[in-house]
């Protein structure tokens, strides 16, 4: 997606919302399944190109976007069609104002920023999603800075602007490399929690899998990337009416209590 299908800076439409898509059947539960499985397997590529020592780290840190991505990409085409490029755009010049354009123009401002995030520093990425008996919640958002106090971080000396002397920019590089390899292990521990949240709906039982959710948070500052990710409980009365499509509903009571707990409060852009 280039410039041209860039929106103008509209953080609104993400600011303290969430997707509530419905889970109706068994059939609706194994596309869930399939998209959170892709998110898992991202990290677990970026994990191996991490650990790689002839990879440079944006490479690996560009696998994991583009598998999210598609991920994103996929779910649009589900929910609004092939065209919801032009539904978002339509929605935002205020040519429609429903629920699908509502939904499309969500996903691609969170889509845009997600791309954007090679080149931006300063600029965490912590989506939340949460699965409920009757339905899932995706709640993309954004924050200020780079990491949280629950996070790795991890150095690429690609990225680094210091002029160092030969003896110490060894030093700097085999334990840029270390730190690299920590983070790998560290993602391929988080992507199996993943799996863990979200089972397969073929097979474990509906009480297995009925509730589940992962909050997780990236972000970089100059060459210092940082990763985390950890369960979320999500709140089991927090709808008490069924949906028949995806809707935009307020973020809700984990989304505060996992903003406080990374110190995301008054940081959040969306």
């Amino acid at each position: 997606m280039g410039k041209r299908d860039r929106f103008n800076g509209d953080a609104e439409v993400l600011h303290h919302r969430a997707v509530r898509t419905p889970l109706p059947n068994l059939e609706a539960e194994r596309v869930f399944h399939e998209n959170m499985m892709t998110v898992a397997a991202a990290r677990e590529r970026k994990a191996d190109l991490l650990a790689d020592p002839d990879v440079p780290l944006l490479d690996a840190y560009e696998a994991e976007l583009e598998r999210v991505a598609e991920s994103f990409e996929r779910r649009l085409r589900r929910i609004v069609g092939d065209d919801y490029r032009a539904v978002a755009r339509a929605y935002h010049r205020g040519e429609r104002d429903d629920r699908l354009g509502a939904i499309a123009a969500y996903y691609i401002e969170g889509l845009w920023r997600i791309q954007q995030r090679t080149t931006v520093t300063d600029m965490l990425f912590s989506p939340l999603i949460l699965r409920y008996p009757d339905s899932f919640t995706t709640n993309i958002r954004f924050a200020g800075g780079y990491t949280t106090p629950k996070s790795i971080r991890y150095e690429s000396p690609e990225h680094s602007s210091d002029e160092l002397p030969d003896d110490y920019a060894e030093t700097y590089y085999e334990e840029s490399r270390y730190s690299q390899r920590r983070a790998a292990t560290y993602l391929k521990e988080t992507a199996e929690i993943i799996r863990e949240e979200f089972p397969d709906p073929d097979e474990t039982t509906f009480e297995e899998r009925k509730y589940g959710g992962i909050v997780s948070a990236g972000g970089r500052r100059g060459s210092v990337f940082s990763a985390m990710l950890e369960r979320v409980e999500p709140e089991p009365d927090r709808f008490s009416e069924p949906i028949d499509g995806p809707t935009l509903v307020e973020a809700g009571p984990e989304a505060r209590r996992t903003e406080r707990a990374l110190r995301l409060e008054g940081e959040i852009v969306g």
